[in-house]
C-alpha cells in the first residue's frame, strides 16, 4: 500500500492557521493595530469598509521596514521579536508569534506600502493567497500602509459563515477601542465606509477613556493608583451609580495587552461588596504592570488568555487596590468612632447613677435574666411570662398584648373584586381575595389555598405580551414628546441603534438621526413612565450590545425581553391597583412564566400549610 502521510503544502497550512488567527476581520484589525505600535507609531489610521469585508486598511508613521524585511514578515514563524527561547517570557512588545501576517495573506488581497525614514524610497508589495504577485521599489511615505482586500475571497465557507455587517463593524469597535485606550499617548484616526467615527488625539488616560466610552463617563470615574515592590496598578474605576446589569466595561491591561481573567474580575467585584447589587457589574479600566517573567502571555492565539506564577497574590493587591480608592474618594462605607453630641447630652451619659436607680436595676427581671448565662432566651415560669409582660408594657406601650381585641397587624389592600384565574383557579371565581403586599410579592388567599406572586416578573409577562401584540401590527401608538430628548451615544452603539430602529419604531418610538451619533426621541409608547423615555432606550442598548442573538427572530425576541424587563418597576399598590395586576395577569396567554422562563407564582395547597404547622 502506498505511504499516506504527507506534509501539507505551505499555501495550505497558511489558510488552516488563518483559522486560529483571523477569525474575522475585527481578527485581522487587531494584528494590523499591534504591529503599528510595535513599529513606534505615534499616528495610526484605521480604514475600513464594508465592516472590514471589502477593506481593512491601517496607515502608520512608524518605523517602517527594508525591502528584505517586508518581503520576510510573510513568511510562517517569521519574528524579530524571539531570538531564543527565554526571550519568550520577557516580552513586551505586542505581535511576536510570526503568524499574523502569513495568515492573512493566506485568505486575502494584501497591498504593503512600507518605507523607513533613512530612505527616500519605500517597497511596494502586492499578495493573494500566498502567492507574491509583485514587489517593487515604490515613492511612499515613511511607515506602513496595509490593506486587506476582500477577506476570505479564496475560503467562501469561512465567509459565508461571517455575520451582518453591523455585528461585525461591532466586534472591530470593540478592537479598536482595547487597542486605543491601552495607548492613550498614540493618536488614533478611525473611519468606516468613507465617514470619521473617531478622531482620537494624544492625551492622558482619562480623555482617552471618556472619548472611547462617552461624556457621561467622565463624572463617574475614580482614579486608582498603587505601586508596590512587585506590581503596579493605576487606572480607573466607576462609582457604583456607574454599575450595569450586563458586562461590557469592564477592561483589564497586563502590562498594556488586554487580556480576559474571570478571576481578576472576581477581585474587583468583592471590592464593590455593599456598594452595588449583587447583580451588576462595576466600570473598570485597570493596568496592572509587572516582571514578564512572572507572566505567560502565550497560551492562547489571541494572547488575550494569560497565566501567572501566584495568582493569589494578583487577587490580593488588586483587591486591596480598588478598596483604598473606594475609601479614599468616599465612596466606601467607613467606621465612624465619634460620638453625636446629642448622645453626651443624655442624662444617662451625663449623671450620674444614684443608689435608688441602682437598686432598681438590680431588682428587675431583665437584671436577673442575663446575669446567669445562657438564660438570657430562656421563659419558663409564669411569673417570668407576666414579668415579661409588664417589661413590654413598660418599653413598648404600643405593642397590643397577644390576647387583647385589637392584635398586630401588618397593612393589608383588600380588593373589591374577585380573582379570577381561567386556568387553575375556576373554583373561586366570584370568591372575594384579600390581597397583601410584602416587599415584591402578593399575597391572596383562595378557598384551596394560598397564592403568591411574584410582582416584577407578573408586571414583566403582562408587558411582554403586551409589546407582542404591538410589534405584530401594522402601526404602533406613538405619545409624541412636548420636549424631544436628545440621544448622544458612541459609535459603536450608534450602530446598534441603527440596526434596532426598526425593532423600536414598531413599538412606538419615534427615533430620528440628528447629527454624528446623535437622535432625537421625539416620541415614546403611551405606557412608558414620563421622564424616562430617554433613559428606557439607552437602558436597552446597553443590554443589547452584550446579547449574543444574530438572527433577526432571535434579536426582536431579547429586544422584547429586554424593553419588558426595563418597563417593568415594582411599586407599592393600592387596593384596587393590586386587584387589576391578578387579573391582568391571568388573562395572559402564558401567566405562570415571566419572558426568561422564571416562574410568576405559586399555589400553597391547604394541606401542605397543615403539615407545616
Amino acid at each position: 500500500m502506498p505511504d499516506i502521510i504527507q506534509l501539507l503544502p505551505d499555501h495550505l497550512a497558511n489558510q488552516i492557521a488563518a483559522g486560529e488567527v483571523v477569525q474575522r476581520p475585527a481578527s485581522a484589525v487587531k494584528e494590523l493595530l499591534e504591529n503599528a505600535i510595535d513599529a513606534g507609531a505615534t499616528e495610526i489610521q484605521l480604514i475600513l469598509k464594508d465592516a472590514g469585508k471589502e477593506l481593512i486598511q491601517v496607515v502608520d508613521n512608524g518605523s517602517g521596514m527594508s525591502p528584505a524585511d517586508a518581503r520576510m514578515s510573510f513568511e510562517r514563524h517569521a519574528t524579530s521579536k524571539i531570538r531564543q527561547i527565554d526571550d519568550l517570557f520577557a516580552i513586551r512588545t505586542m505581535g511576536f508569534r510570526g503568524e499574523a501576517l502569513a495568515s492573512i495573506a493566506a485568505v486575502a488581497q494584501v497591498d504593503l506600502k512600507t518605507r523607513r525614514h533613512e530612505e527616500e524610497l519605500g517597497t511596494h508589495l502586492v499578495i493573494e493567497a500566498s502567492e507574491v504577485l509583485k514587489q517593487e521599489p515604490a515613492a511612499c511615505p515613511p511607515g506602513t500602509s496595509f490593506s486587506i482586500k476582500n477577506l476570505f475571497y479564496n475560503v467562501p465557507a469561512r465567509r459565508k459563515f461571517l455575520k451582518s455587517n453591523t455585528s461585525e463593524y461591532k466586534h472591530i469597535i470593540d478592537e479598536f477601542t482595547r487597542v486605543a485606550m491601552a495607548y492613550p499617548q498614540i493618536a488614533f484616526r478611525f473611519f468606516h465606509n468613507n465617514t470619521e467615527q473617531f478622531h482620537l488625539s494624544a492625551g492622558n488616560q482619562k480623555t482617552r477613556i471618556v472619548e472611547l466610552l462617552g461624556n457621561k463617563s467622565e463624572k463617574n470615574l475614580v482614579p486608582v493608583d498603587e505601586d508596590t515592590e512587585l506590581l503596579k496598578i493605576h487606572g480607573y474605576i466607576g462609582k457604583p451609580e456607574s454599575a450595569t446589569r450586563t458586562r461590557g466595561n469592564q477592561f483589564f491591561f497586563i502590562n498594556n495587552r488586554f487580556i480576559r481573567n474571570a478571576y481578576l474580575n472576581h477581585a474587583v467585584a468583592t471590592a464593590f461588596d455593599g456598594l452595588i447589587d449583587k447583580e451588576a457589574f462595576p466600570f473598570y479600566v485597570l493596568f496592572l504592570e509587572l516582571d514578564p517573567q512572572r507572566v505567560d502571555v502565550n497560551v492562547h492565539p489571541t494572547k488575550q488568555e494569560v497565566k501567572f506564577d501566584d495568582d493569589r497574590m494578583l487577587y490580593a493587591y488588586l483587591q486591596s487596590a480598588v478598596k483604598h480608592a473606594l475609601a479614599r474618594f468616599n465612596i466606601a462605607p467607613s467606621l465612624d468612632f465619634t460620638l453625636n453630641a446629642d448622645i453626651q447630652n443624655l442624662d444617662a451619659v451625663r449623671l450620674p447613677q444614684t443608689e435608688q436607680q441602682k437598686e432598681i436595676t438590680r431588682d428587675s427581671y431583665l437584671f436577673s435574666t442575663f446575669k446567669e448565662g445562657g438564660k438570657a432566651h430562656l421563659i419558663e415560669k409564669q411569673g417570668d411570662r407576666q414579668a415579661w409582660a409588664a417589661q413590654r408594657e413598660t418599653f413598648f406601650p404600643d405593642l397590643p398584648s397577644a390576647g387583647s381585641s385589637s392584635s398586630y397587624r401588618a397593612p393589608a389592600y383588600v380588593p373589591e373584586e374577585a380573582v379570577q384565574h381561567k386556568i387553575a383557579f375556576e373554583d373561586h371565581n366570584s370568591h372575594q381575595q384579600p390581597v397583601l403586599q410584602w416587599r415584591e410579592y402578593l399575597v391572596s388567599t383562595m378557598k384551596s389555598g394560598i397564592l403568591l406572586m411574584h410582582q416584577k416578573r407578573a408586571l414583566e409577562r403582562i408587558q411582554y405580551e403586551r409589546l407582542q401584540e404591538r410589534i405584530n401590527q401594522e402601526h404602533s401608538v406613538t405619545q409624541q414628546l412636548l420636549f424631544p430628548a436628545t440621544l448622544q451615544v458612541s459609535p459603536a452603539d450608534a450602530a446598534l441603534l441603527e440596526e434596532l430602529l426598526p425593532f423600536l419604531r414598531k413599538l412606538g418610538y419615534d427615533i430620528s438621526p440628528f447629527g454624528a451619533n446623535t437622535y432625537a426621541v421625539q416620541g415614546a409608547p403611551p405606557d412608558v413612565p414620563a421622564g424616562r423615555e430617554q433613559a428606557l432606550v439607552e437602558e436597552i442598548l446597553e443590554q443589547m450590545k452584550h446579547e449574543s442573538a444574530h438572527l433577526k427572530d432571535q434579536q426582536q425576541e431579547k429586544l422584547l425581553r429586554t424593553v419588558a424587563r426595563r418597563m417593568a418597576q415594582p411599586t407599592m399598590l393600592s387596593s384596587d391597583a393590586a386587584q387589576a395586576l391578578i387579573d391582568e395577569l391571568f388573562a395572559c396567554v402564558q401567566p405562570q412564566y415571566a419572558p426568561d422562563g422564571a416562574r410568576v407564582f405559586t399555589v400553597l395547597p391547604k394541606d401542605s400549610l397543615d403539615q407545616l404547622l
